[in-house]
């Protein structure tokens, strides 16, 4: 059978949160007419972040280069299918989301991302700062990370991502394609219903003041996107041996195994 969608997961040291996704992806393909594949780029991990893809029936690519926007493009070059759907390793995709990607796909859209939620308990901040952001992607017409779709068409002709930065490649990525797609009379769709749910790994990884130290810094110096090192917040991760149980991050059992979290 014809792959006709192919969902790209860059992944570095992803080992604690890569076997939910994976999970959820596979009970939302199987729901569908369609048929797909996932490709897991393994972005020069150090932990058993291939293993795990390659357990769950995912092609794995290897991307030497530590950078998300190469990782994006790797997966990219491997893909078989006319549509593409980018989706992060720490990001669960439902049945309906799903779907309803795929059905814009096919009848017209360029493209899109979809609103964002987090998951698990989450400070005040973050609920009203996770709406402004919806409500500027819908605005404006930016695909959150965690979450892209497009025509491997639309793709190919504005040049995938930005190899330029280490950060921010979506919303480059996202205004080409939709300028692509407004040529050609096609729409670019953030899905409204069902939202993306993400993980808020970066809440418990830095501190208020850190997160908006780099957010500032990158809204009046956004050349510092073309870093890795003030990339931080994308690329740091804490202590190796983490591991994701119940949304919290805690050290490793003597056995080394992978406690799902449910």
């Amino acid at each position: 059978m014809t792959t006709t969608y192919s969902i790209i997961i860059p992944a570095y040291n992803e080992e604690p949160w890569l076997p939910d996704t994976m999970d959820a992806l596979q009970k939302a393909m199987a729901a569908m007419d369609l048929s797909g594949e996932v490709i897991v780029v393994d972005n020069n991990s150090t932990d058993r972040t291939s293993e795990i893809a390659s357990v769950h029936g995912a092609v794995v690519v290897f991307e030497p280069m530590n950078q998300i926007s190469r990782a994006r493009n790797a997966g990219a070059r491997a893909a078989e299918g006319q549509y593409l759907i980018f989706l992060d390793a720490d990001t669960i995709i439902s049945t309906a989301l799903l779907k309803k990607a795929l059905d814009n796909l096919s009848t017209g859209a360029c493209g899109g991302g979809a609103k964002v939620i987090y998951e698990g308990k989450l400070p005040g901040f973050v609920i009203p700062a996770t709406e402004l952001w919806n409500f500027f992607s819908v605005k404006f017409g930016v695909a959150a990370g965690c979450f892209i779709y497009c025509l491997k068409e639309g793709y190919d002709a504005v040049g995938g991502f930005s190899e330029a930065v280490y950060a921010s490649e979506e919303i480059w990525f996202s205004w080409k394609l939709l300028a692509w797609g407004k040529q050609r009379r096609m729409a670019f769709r953030i899905i409204d219903h069902p939202q993306v749910i993400t993980s808020s790994r970066k809440l418990k990884w830095f501190s208020l003041l850190q997160m908006f130290g780099m957010v500032v810094m990158f809204g009046f110096f956004p050349f510092a996107f073309r870093f890795r090192s003030l990339c931080r917040l994308w690329y740091q991760r804490p202590t190796d041996g983490i591991k994701r149980t119940d949304n919290l991050l805690i050290q490793p059992d003597t056995t080394g195994t992978i406690a799902d979290s449910k």
